[in-house]
């Protein structure tokens, strides 16, 4: 017997098994989902479970389309076609992704998420654009060995315990009132 699927192509370029229980190659809708393995019903209408044999971890989810290739031995799922599941890299140890002579790029449609411990970046220069900026911190320090230079349409500043400003010297320039209010104001 041959391992070679004998395909044949209906007007929509679908491929069909020949008959019932013989090999088979192509595109299948999943009607069911399970840890390890999917339900799938192969164009000549007979439902089968075709085990996840792809690279990566995939959750499929219903309504996928997914590529099978089976015979009466059983069925197996090596291609994801059109998805709405979870695909998951995963590996032991320390894994390094870098791009050789290029430049490495991140993109989500709909986000970008790091979750881990502890986070480190390393760059002899780092370029942040955003629209808006929010952060949450318990602790936050900033060493700034040359300049720390602000530039901003307002700022405000609203500190709940007490605020502590020691330089070498301080100018404080507008141009217009400046307001001190204190129960006590102590100069010198």
């Amino acid at each position: 017997m041959s391992n070679v699927a004998i395909l044949q192509h209906d007007r929509n370029g679908m491929a069909r098994a020949a008959a019932a229980g013989a090999d088979f190659l192509g595109p299948v809708e999943v009607t069911a989902v399970r840890a390890q393995e999917v339900d799938v019903c192969l164009p000549g209408g007979a439902c089968v479970a075709a085990l996840l044999a792809l690279g990566y971890r995939y959750e499929a989810c219903v309504g996928d389309t997914l590529l099978v290739i089976g015979n009466t031995n059983g069925h197996y799922v090596i291609g994801v076609l059109k998805g709405m599941g979870k695909t998951v890299f995963a590996a032991s140890g320390d894994v390094e992704v870098r791009a050789v002579d290029g430049v490495l790029r991140l993109s989500g449609d709909r986000g970008v998420e790091l979750d881990a411990p502890e986070v480190s970046f390393r760059a002899g220069t780092l370029r942040m654009l955003a629209g808006a900026v929010s952060e949450t911190f318990t602790s936050l320090r900033q060493h700034v060995r040359e300049v720390l230079s602000v530039r901003a349409g307002t700022t405000h500043q609203v500190v709940e315990g007490a605020a502590f400003t020691q330089a070498k010297t301080s100018t404080l320039i507008t141009e217009g009132k400046v307001a001190i209010n204190g129960k006590e104001i102590h100069l010198g």
